[in-house]
């Protein structure tokens, strides 16, 4: 269970709500996503497109909350006291698979998952969890499908 209750402010609170039903929303920049024929995602979220600057055609998209796992590293020595009780833990790198290229990627809990046990190209699902502070819920990702190989070209 997640230990930290993030604290939503003006630009993110959208991403927060959404997580509190169970969705998967992140920015898309429509005007990129036009001029390039891709689904251009960011996150976290910002004022403007870190593509092309644009603060007029950045939207909330819900996404699928599939992807795989890009890469990961162990948390053995954790700043954050709330967190220092369940290290060493796994924190991976998502690529959200409705991405198009460059590409669009979360750090997270890998939960379930054996310490230094990540399979690398894995496919993963978003799921929710609620924070004991707030009752704010925040995604972490969980493996469906062990096999690697689904990372991108």
């Amino acid at each position: 269970m997640p230990k930290q209750s993030p604290v939503p402010n003006e630009l993110t609170q959208p991403f927060w709500d959404a997580a509190n039903e169970g969705r998967l929303v992140i920015q898309r920049c429509n005007a990129c996503t036009d001029r390039r024929g891709l689904n251009v995602l960011q996150f976290p979220p910002e004022p403007v497109c870190a593509w092309c600057g644009s603060d007029k055609d950045l939207v909330w998209h819900q996404v699928s909350g599939r992807g795989y796992v890009q890469t990961y590293g162990v948390l053995h020595d954790a700043a954050q006291k709330s967190l220092q009780a369940d290290q060493p833990l796994n924190m991976a790198v998502i690529g959200l698979e409705d991405a198009g290229p460059p590409g669009c990627f979360m750090l997270s809990h890998l939960r379930d998952t054996p310490v230094d046990e990540v399979p690398i190209g894995a496919s993963v699902e978003v799921v929710f969890e609620t924070t004991p502070a707030t009752g704010q819920k925040v995604p972490e990702w969980r493996v469906v499908n062990n096999r690697s190989g689904f990372l991108p070209d």
